[in-house]
């Protein structure tokens, strides 16, 4: 009758009847004070193995969060070399294209000089040489057809959700996440420090890009030599 008085006082003090029967057995039915302690010192013990829990998670956090500091600098400073090997590969490209540009005027002003020659150089001497006046240049058979030209770089211009843009020149066949991660890492700060993972959307005619198509190349999604693309924040799923 003693341990029913003990269960029922327990269940009028709030404790759940099925722990309050464990504290009482487990105590050795010793009265409602051993229980009480018992159950006190459960809610003591699983209080404290949450604090360390949560500590736990914090540090795994912190971590976490350094780690993925380190990657983001690393991503930067690798793309602000890459930044900087296009540069020197684009003076390079242009200064070789003025070379040739000039190498094809000087030969075409040799051939003209050869056909003049070719064209009068008999007649001189018994006439004199008949007036220069400007006529149709003859083709030279060397010519061919222009050919389509091949681009191996593509302009991209990003509109942000705040009205500024940002521009940057790709590679053509770099994949469309290197225009991402360029956003990403040049986008200015969100209040509170979070950056949304963003949305890519093409200008005209709108279009969203997938994840998918963030493993293709700028040429094959038709992005060369340039184009323009329009941030949004993405939504989550």
């Amino acid at each position: 009758m003693a341990e029913l008085t003990a269960l029922e006082s327990l269940i009028e003090m709030g404790f759940p009847r099925g722990r309050a029967e464990k504290a009482l057995a487990l105590t050795g039915n010793q009265g409602i004070e051993a229980a009480m302690d018992w159950m006190l010192e459960l809610v003591a013990q699983k209080q404290r193995e949450r604090e360390e829990r949560e500590e736990r998670e914090a540090l795994e956090r912190e971590r976490q969060r350094r780690k993925q500091g380190q990657e983001l600098s690393a991503a930067r400073q690798r793309l602000q070399e890459d930044e900087m090997r296009r540069a020197a590969e684009e003076r390079r490209r242009e200064k070789a294209e003025e070379l040739a540009a000039r190498q094809r005027v000087r030969e075409k002003i040799e051939r003209d000089k050869a056909e003049r020659a070719k064209k009068y150089g008999g007649s001189v001497g018994s006439r004199p040489s008949p007036p220069t006046e400007p006529g149709p240049v003859p083709s030279s058979p060397s010519q061919e057809p222009p050919t389509k030209r091949e681009y191996d770089q593509c302009r991209i211009q990003v509109r942000l959700p705040d009205g500024t843009s940002l521009t940057q020149t790709f590679r053509a066949r770099e994949q469309l996440a290197a225009v991402r991660l360029y956003v990403e890492l040049h986008r200015g700060e969100e209040p509170g420090g979070d950056q949304d993972p963003v949305q890519l959307l093409s200008g005209f005619p709108r279009r969203a890009f997938s994840e998918a198509d963030m493993e293709r190349p700028l040429q094959e999604l038709g992005l060369v030599p340039s184009a323009v693309l329009i941030v949004a924040k993405k939504c989550p799923s």
